[in-house]
């Protein structure tokens, strides 16, 4: 018999084409995320938790044989984490906050530094030994065989939650001879989950189960979802810090603004491996990359051109100073309480930050009113903010880009039948979508196989011109200014532009 020197984290289904990718990911896993928001034991029908044990040693290695016996043996999606301290004050810290990501949580390595340890969780921990390992995880494997999309009936969210169950979520561990790299942690408090806002990490996590699809479909990159209970961002650091020996790197996934720049900034200053967070930097790349083709098609240059944004969370002050660090020099942006403006009364610490490089004029009105005789309108906020008016009231060769998710701020046909030049969005189900994962999959394929440590502005800039690149002049049109987000060129080429 093969002997099993690693795991991968593969996905159960095959992302084909952007049908998969809306029922893989965005917008259809919002359906599942819904549900379990609803009833937190629908996690066990729409994720793969209900198999999935995490596995907890002080040794990296020990920790990795035992998940590998999990599952060559009893069929167990096992996970292996190294913790760095032997206090139990720790211990707990971290047993209780990746709870949401595990049907059960293996401690027998461990065995004698828990035994006292009163863990406030409500699934199996195993402390020691015991006669029956699958009845004590109570775990059920489910494989899909010979699967077909064709097979899935209904709309976009039914089709997405049929798949989830029968499948049961839609990631699990391979077993390789070969030794593997440590994956990247994709690490969430649910805090701000694509459009449906604070759901909790138990409710996000059928949303990094469809990240891991993508790290490993698109970048060959084994990713490992941990949503945490905790949504402190003191408490979230100390336990990737805890954890981080387990990771060759760590991307933060949907942890909402500000509490989302104290976390990254903090880990990068103290953890030794690569973090990233996604829904800041990657939206900002392929936001970059996009703008600057849209520009181009318009014959508009970006040190020009006057940018609105309807929104100022994580991403939107990400793609900011992206385009900021590229020339732009007129842009403004606007939030539930209007324009962002240095010394507002309703700023926190990153809009005042930003507010030193926006907004110059100080203008002090809503978004309707400061959006006229705009060129470019960038939207990471909320559903249907932008109508008929707005649309009307910017400059010539209008560049609309709607990114909420999964309800943009107008839908991408409708602000073309305003009089949009050029329309984008989140969305596969039309042109132009603004994706990440034409980012993150190949960033981090670069980022491992160069053993970068830290990810700078630079690397932000080299992906976004890369992946701008790759749309040729006599392909770019105003239906056409990205590649496709399955177009397996593109983690190619991003990985070999990090460096």
């Amino acid at each position: 018999m093969s002997k099993f020197n690693g795991i991968k984290i593969v996905s159960k289904v095959e992302v084909k084409d952007k049908e998969a990718l809306s029922i893989v990911y965005t917008p259809g896993v919002a359906a599942s995320c819904i549900k379990i928001k609803e009833n937190p034991e629908n996690s066990y029908e729409y994720t793969n938790r209900e198999n999935s044990v995490a596995v907890i040693s002080f040794d990296y290695e020990q920790a990795l044989q035992r998940a590998i016996f999990l599952k060559s043996v009893l069929g167990i999606d096992a996970y292996p984490f190294e913790i760095s301290s032997t206090k139990e004050d720790k211990i707990k810290l971290v047993v209780e906050n990746i709870e949401p990501s595990f049907g059960a949580i293996d401690l027998s390595l461990i065995e004698n530094e828990v035994k006292n340890i009163d863990f406030k969780v409500s699934i199996p921990v195993l402390k020691g030994a015991v006669n029956d390992l699958k009845s004590f995880f109570l775990c059920v494997s489910k494989n899909l065989f010979m699967f077909s999309y064709d097979n899935l009936t209904g709309t976009k969210d039914e089709k997405s939650l049929q798949l989830r169950k029968m499948a049961g979520g839609v990631i699990e561990v391979e077993l390789t001879e070969e030794k593997q790299l440590k994956p990247v942690g994709i690490v969430s408090d649910g805090s701000a989950v694509l459009g449906l806002g604070d759901i909790g990490g138990l409710a996000g996590l059928p949303v990094m189960e469809g990240k891991a699809v993508l790290f490993q479909e698109l970048g060959d990159v084994s990713a490992l979802p941990l949503c945490l209970k905790t949504q402190n961002p003191d408490e979230i650091v100390e336990i990737v810090l805890l954890l981080q020996n387990s990771f060759s790197g760590i991307n933060l996934e949907d942890i909402k603004a500000p509490r989302c720049f104290e976390v990254e900034d903090k880990l990068i200053e103290k953890a030794t491996i690569p973090i990233f967070h996604d829904d800041q930097h990657g939206t900002a790349v392929v936001v970059l990359a996009g703008l600057l083709n849209a520009l181009h098609l318009a014959n508009k240059k970006v040190e020009n051109v006057k940018i609105v944004f309807s929104g100022a969370g994580a991403a939107a002050i990400a793609v900011c100073k992206l385009i900021l660090a590229v020339g732009a020099k007129n842009i403004t942006m606007f939030d539930i309480d209007g324009a962002i403006y240095s010394g507002r009364e309703q700023n926190n610490f990153a809009h005042e930050e930003i507010s030193k490089h926006t907004n110059l004029s100080s203008f002090k009105g809503s978004l309707k009113e400061g959006i006229k005789n705009a060129d470019v309108f960038i939207g990471l906020s909320a559903p249907n903010l932008l109508n008929e008016e707005m649309v009307k009231s910017m400059k010539s060769k209008p560049i609309i880009f709607s990114l909420a998710n999964p309800t943009p701020e107008i839908m991408p046909d409708v602000a073309k039948q305003y009089g949009a030049f050029i329309s984008a969005s989140g969305r596969s189900d039309f042109p132009n979508q603004i994706n990440n994962s034409l980012v993150f999959p190949g960033l981090f394929n670069g980022v491992l196989k160069n053993d970068i440590k830290k990810i700078t502005n630079e690397i932000k800039l080299n992906c976004a011109f890369a992946l701008a690149s790759l749309v040729k002049d006599n392909e770019l049109s105003t239906d056409y200014i990205l590649p496709d987000a399955l177009d397996r060129q593109v983690p190619e080429t991003i990985s070999n532009n990090v460096i």
